[in-house]
């Protein structure tokens, strides 16, 4: 399974949304997920699209899972190459080094922001972000 996952916030920290997109080994997309996660900074938003996607391909049983971000930070961080010293990222990295070991295989892939399945996991996110500030705009002036 090709997993493709981003999470953005709206300042550092800010109104964060995760996202991913799951696709099968033919390019068959399997789901689109996106949900507002809170106030989170960008990289906390990262790990948790991941841990979201991760969470679909284990229910799914995949075998084999190929992770697709752009955030090379955590990419660095799940393959070893950099320690991870924030405690708060600490644990999201720990959920998903658990969540890894649900699979065969896991590879954590850093690719570019002009990728087309990241740039459909980044509208995602807007959109959750957007439609969020829109519900809390009519809500406060509705009050």
């Amino acid at each position: 399974m090709l997993l493709f996952s981003d999470g953005g916030a709206r300042g550092n920290p800010g109104p964060a949304a995760s996202a991913f997109i799951a696709m099968s080994e033919n390019g068959q997309i399997l789901t689109a997920n996106s949900r507002y996660i809170g106030i989170r900074t960008n990289n906390q938003a990262e790990y948790e699209a991941l841990i979201a996607a991760l969470q679909f391909a284990a229910a799914a049983h995949a075998e084999e899972v190929v992770c697709h971000l752009d955030s090379e930070l955590v990419v660095k961080q799940l393959t070893g190459e950099y320690s991870v010293k924030n405690s708060e990222l600490r644990k999201l990295w720990s959920t998903a080094r658990e969540l890894s070991r649900c699979f065969k295989k896991v590879s954590f892939i850093n690719v570019p922001r002009t990728n087309v399945q990241i740039q459909r996991a980044d509208a995602l996110v807007n959109k959750t972000l957007d439609e969020t500030s829109e519900n809390y705009s009519s809500r406060k002036t509705n009050a």
